[in-house]
């Protein structure tokens, strides 16, 4: 016997044509590429999107057929999120940090037919557009009159221009919410990047689970700033969950420095913010350098890499803000967990608190997780036992676009697939995640195994290092040893000797790094991740103090 309930496709042109109904006054606010504000509001951005699936068919786009951005977080990207994913074609988001030669290569595997640009990356398409074959026409994000009389590109048109003669008026089709609906390129440290291609069921289960109270907490009270890039795994998702609950967006473009940042977040009243470490880092020093406070950020998720304590316990004590700890994947869309208390943690002391949030937290109604030993063995959750960490969901590729990589799936005792994920983790008795490193991170030392990440995290609690990144170099009687590499803050000094001392009775002797090495600038990828690989090529040649 089947439920007798109507049966309606998951698709995103609901969550435009819902917002637009229900919540179209609420204001998008966006810092253009040309510097000024821009403001409109959600029926505004779906009267438009429905302009860009005209311009989509007038082009004679197919299903299915892929339309590619290289642009910063605003409006029109926001346009194109939908008026793409709507009409049924595929939205390509495609990070403009990745060298230009991957960028070509990414285009070309993608067959992307349209690529939509802000003019700041106009030298880096100036660069590739010779060589991405299947793309037939190029649009400026711009108006009309900004457009350069001599780009060097063929037929480059401006957005304005594209849209601006295309009906508000275009009926949404609906076919199968599992075809596909955007599509982001892994960062491809090794070898080729590989595609998640998402579906559109995929995209709005993923925003109703991203909204809820224990992770994000989005409502139709909220200013929300999602800083991490539109171009990196859609946002988190926060443009799609935004529509869904019908907040305000805040959006900050290019100007991700310090004070920017915190202009936008106290002249919007945001009141939640999502993004990376590294963009934190540069907010909290803008921040303690001027004497500044927040009055209306109340919280923020810290994702993309593992969030160091004291920039919890910044936010947390010196500006009243909860640091929300997250974990996911390009591969998951990308949320997996989200660290929130349970009502028995209420009464627990600050410390112990504090101990909980520095975890990656419990995962979300969606995500099923489990970590296994190297004979694939599933180890129990008490918060002692480490592992590789396995995850499944409806939201969790099932392979990559065109096969790239063969079957990435690992096969339980069931033979039911489940993605390995490259981290090892502990999981404790109360569902809390805690990744202790990558795999191909974690430093083994006489048979022990070094968390990479709790070596940063320590050193990074100097109030003299801006960043840290630990790696493993070879010691020929304990096969490795851990060396931190730091580049310290603005005018702040610390030696090898004292950030070393620094380590004493915060870890086992043991795990404390045998050297410090220190660097004008830890090497960051596309995604504000720390390049280990790139570390470990430049100090290929490096030699621990006790064997030189």
């Amino acid at each position: 016997m089947l439920g007798l309930m109507q049966n309606r496709p998951l698709l995103i042109s609901n969550l435009i044509d819902f917002v637009e109904r229900n919540n179209g006054d609420v204001e998008i606010v966006s810092r253009r590429v040309e510097g000024d504000i821009h403001r409109y509001t959600w029926a505004d951005c779906a009267r438009r999107a429905r302009r860009v699936a005209n311009a989509l068919d007038g082009e004679k786009l197919l299903f299915s057929d892929r339309v590619a951005t290289l642009a910063w977080n605003g409006y029109r990207h926001l346009e194109l999120y939908y008026g793409v994913s709507g009409s049924g074609r595929v939205l390509h988001t495609i990070n403009p940090r990745l060298h230009p030669e991957q960028v070509a290569w990414i285009a070309n595997h993608a067959e992307d037919q349209i690529l939509c640009f802000d003019m700041s990356f106009l030298p880096l398409v100036q660069a590739v557009h010779a060589k991405c074959a299947t793309v037939k026409k190029w649009v400026a994000l711009c108006d009309a009159d900004k457009l350069p009389a001599d780009s060097g590109i063929p037929n480059l048109v401006s957005y304005e221009a594209w849209i601006g003669g295309q009906s508000d008026s275009y009926d949404w089709p609906s076919f199968d919410e599992n075809s596909a609906s955007s599509m982001c390129y892994t960062s491809g440290t090794t070898g080729n990047p590989k595609a998640a291609l998402y579906s559109h069921r995929s995209t709005t289960l993923h925003a109703y689970a991203a909204a809820l109270p224990d992770v994000m907490r989005l409502s139709a009270s909220d200013s929300v700033l999602p800083v991490v890039p539109m171009f990196h795994v859609n946002a988190w998702g926060i443009p799609y969950s935004a529509a869904l609950v019908g907040c305000k967006l805040v959006f900050p473009g290019p100007a991700l420095d310090g004070k920017s940042v915190y202009e936008l977040v106290e002249a919007e009243k945001v009141t939640f913010a999502a993004g990376v470490p590294t963009v934190w880092q540069m907010l909290l020093g803008h921040t303690q350098a001027n004497k500044l406070k927040f009055s209306t950020l109340n919280r923020t998720v810290i994702g993309g890499s593992a969030c160091p304590p004291a920039m919890i316990v910044a936010f947390q004590e010196q500006y009243g803000v909860e640091v929300l700890h997250a974990w996911g994947m390009t591969e998951m869309s990308p949320l997996g967990t989200l660290c929130t208390l349970k009502n028995k943690h209420e009464a627990l002391p600050p410390e112990q608190k504090l101990a909980i949030r520095m975890k990656q937290g419990r995962a979300i109604y969606g995500v099923d997780m489990k970590i296994v030993d190297a004979e694939g063995a599933e180890l129990p959750w008490d918060g002692k036992a480490y592992g590789e960490l396995l995850v499944r969901g409806p939201w969790i590729v099932q392979q990559y676009f065109k096969g790239e990589g063969g079957d990435p799936l690992v096969p339980d005792a069931k033979g039911e697939g489940w993605f390995p994920t490259g981290d090892v983790a502990t999981i404790d008795a109360d569902g809390y995640l805690q990744i202790t490193d990558r795999s191909k991170d974690v430093i083994k030392s006489g048979g022990e195994w070094i968390s990479s990440i709790d070596i940063e995290n320590i050193a990074v609690a100097h109030p003299a290092i801006a960043i840290a990144a630990c790696i493993g170099v070879r010691h020929p009687k304990w096969d490795e040893r851990p060396i931190v590499v730091v580049a310290k803050k603005p005018g702040a000094e610390v030696t090898r000797e004292e950030l070393l001392a620094f380590y004493e009775g915060k870890t086992a002797k043991w795990q404390i790094p045998d050297d410090v090495v220190f660097v004008d600038a830890v090497p960051l990828g596309a995604t504000g991740k720390i390049l280990k690989t790139k570390l470990r090529e430049q100090l290929k040649d490096y030699q621990l103090p006790s064997l030189r």
